[in-house]
């Protein structure tokens, strides 16, 4: 069980001395889940819990709201991916502009210290924290010499990412993942995630277009969370909240044979249970979509003869490559 605060004040007093890490953790990326790694054997050779600090919302939220980067993952994802990392404990820090504004040694007192008792703080060798982003890697060195506690600093470059060109020459980033995106290269990012990208939002009622071709869709709300990749045609996976996973071929984009606008996800199940199919209701459920390849960019058909005749085949292959032949 991973321990969940969200304030300094609700870390028990009896809880440490600790392991300690900080960022953001947009994405846990393959970079983070490297520092994330070396926390977990800090914790482990020195038999203390470990506990990992994050932010909500994201700064960039708060200081530039107009230009923040789209997030790659929900606080629910988020906390799933750390635990996934086997962090004992995570803290999520309300961000406002008072942190913000904390000094670099008043933000390591209060919540390092006085907080999380850390007796050790493992850290990406670019941190930056504390007022005006004025501390860094030296800053938090002099601070463990000076408050008695070990500083570990992990240099997050590559952190063992493979992409389907070989390359490794960059370092693992919640920009890159955002660029492979953009781009519909759900697999160069699956690869920097160390997973599928996903999605995750309440089902709701759509145009009923696909139903009425055939093919019924579960339509994510349009407040759903994670980064909504590039237009086009996925083979990927639905979890419902039951956690079951069901193949399904995913839609993002507007809908182009029928002049549609606002962008949507949706992702139609392929196995769906014949025996009771009339009681496969998704609708209200909060699920996640998995992005597993993508099959082909959006195109705009003559007509729904055409356009039925096409999702046959995307079915077909997003089946097949899911499932086998």
């Amino acid at each position: 069980m991973v321990h969940i605060w969200n304030d300094p004040t609700e870390v028990p007093r009896d809880f440490g001395p600790t392991a300690v890490t900080i960022g953001n953790f947009d994405g846990v990326h393959r970079g983070h889940q490297h520092v994330l790694s070396q926390l977990t054997d800090t914790a482990k050779r020195h038999l203390i819990p470990s506990v990992a600090v994050t932010f909500d919302p994201h700064p960039a939220q708060v200081h530039r709201p107009g230009s923040a980067p789209e997030l790659l993952m929900g606080l629910e994802d988020k906390l799933q991916a750390l635990g996934a990392a086997g962090v004992d404990a995570v803290l999520v820090m309300k961000y406002t502009l008072d942190l913000a504004a904390m000094s670099p040694e008043a933000f390591v007192r209060d919540v390092l210290l006085d907080g999380l008792h850390a007796s050790h703080v493992v850290i990406g060798h670019d941190l930056r924290f504390g007022a005006g982003n004025s501390g860094d890697v030296a800053t938090m060195e002099d601070l463990g010499e000076q408050f008695g506690f070990g500083v570990q600093v992990v240099n997050e470059y590559g952190a063992g990412v493979s992409t389907d060109d070989g390359g490794i020459d960059r370092r693992c980033s919640s920009t890159w993942v955002r660029e492979a995106l953009s781009e519909g290269d759900v697999t160069t990012a699956a690869a920097l995630l160390g997973r599928p990208h996903r999605m995750r939002g309440d089902v709701v009622h759509g145009a009923a277009r696909g139903r009425d071709l055939g093919f019924p869709t579960a339509n994510l709300a349009h407040d759903s969370t994670g980064f909504i990749p590039a237009d086009g045609i996925y083979a990927g996976w639905l979890v419902d909240q039951s956690g079951t996973r069901w193949p399904a071929a995913i839609s993002v984009g507007s809908n182009p044979t029928f002049d549609g606008v606002s962008r949507q996800v949706e992702a139609h199940v392929i196995d769906r249970p014949e025996e009771n199919v009339e009681d496969f209701n998704l609708y209200g459920q909060c699920v996640a979509v998995e992005f597993t390849r993508r099959l082909r960019g959006m195109v705009a058909y003559r007509g729904p003869e055409a356009l039925v005749e096409q999702m046959r085949l995307d079915v077909a292959q997003a089946h097949e490559l899911l499932t086998g032949p």
